[in-house]
């Protein structure tokens, strides 16, 4: 008998349609569009092709270094930083404690709450007069330090809040990786002698592998477009000065406010090609360092 295929299907094709129609108008489209604009000049009512004028400009911006530059940094330390600290808080999690899924839901409860909710309550938090971070550094006798108001600290604030920011959605995912893994695994493992790091080492993390490689990969992606986070904590600014500004937040400058379409789309196009080819590389070294 003739093996069943979906693609030969003109049923399955009918079912799939609503979805595609979405995913052409909202995806495939905007991402095409994006790349026309970007050979085009800045005027939407009268475009000229300028060919790669738009790229040369963007390339040559000290700006448009600065915030990639940023964007590369906050990368580089929020993503790796946040997936040990969840990983660390999945694994006490997942022994049995007491309350545990009332622990689960508060550390879920930032996921589905509106980043610039979580702003409002963080630009509290990090006041330099009265805030919970000053107080707490307080009793240490250090500071106080103005993590808002000081160009310094920025980058500072924007990392601990990206942190706190990545850890509910990693920590459910871990979890449940943690979960589906055999418990004989461990039993065998402590039958040879195997210590609690050791166990961890050549059971837990192999088992995980998949997982720690999906996470690392959204994680990153999210990481380089970041903006609605320095929207929400600099009240809609890119930090003292445009110090703080990311990739996208030069993108939205450049076509919200300074009405340069042509320049925000070829930033975008540049951004979108150069994380297209680190999430590349890095799957290859994760699978290396995975195998």
């Amino acid at each position: 008998m003739e093996k069943y295929k979906a693609e030969n299907s003109p049923k399955a094709w009918l079912f799939l349609l609503p979805a595609l129609i979405f995913i052409i108008l909202f995806n495939v489209y905007p991402l095409i569009r994006t790349f026309i604009m970007s050979l085009q000049s800045n005027s939407i009512l009268n475009p000229q092709f300028v060919g790669i004028e738009n790229f040369r400009f963007v390339l040559s911006d000290p700006k448009f270094h600065l915030a990639l530059k940023n964007t590369f940094f906050y990368a580089i330390v929020v993503v790796p930083v946040s997936l040990i600290i969840s990983m660390v808080i999945a694994l006490i999690l997942n022994n049995k404690l007491p309350g545990e899924k009332f622990f689960e839901t508060i550390f879920f409860i930032p996921y589905l709450t509106s980043i610039i909710a979580i702003g409002i309550v963080f630009r509290y938090m990090f006041h330099g007069q009265y805030g919970f971070i000053n107080y707490i550094l307080g009793i240490f006798n250090i500071g106080p330090i103005d993590f808002l108001e000081s160009a310094k600290y920025n980058m500072t604030a924007l990392i601990i809040f990206g942190i706190w920011m990545g850890l509910a959605f990693n920590i459910i995912v871990i979890l449940s990786g943690l979960r589906g893994i055999d418990d004989n695994y461990y039993k065998v493992a402590e039958m040879f002698g195997a210590t609690r790091w050791e166990q961890f080492r050549k059971v837990t993390l192999p088992s995980l592998s998949e997982i720690i490689t999906f996470l690392f990969l959204t994680n990153f992606i999210s990481a380089f477009k970041i903006y609605s986070q320095v929207f929400a904590l600099f009240n809609g600014k890119a930090g003292i000065g445009d110090r703080l500004v990311t990739a996208v937040f030069y993108i939205y400058n450049k076509f919200y406010v300074e009405n340069r379409y042509g320049h925000a789309m070829a930033a975008a196009v540049i951004l979108f090609i150069l994380l297209l080819m680190l999430t590349f590389i890095q799957r290859k070294i994760l699978k290396k360092i995975t195998k």
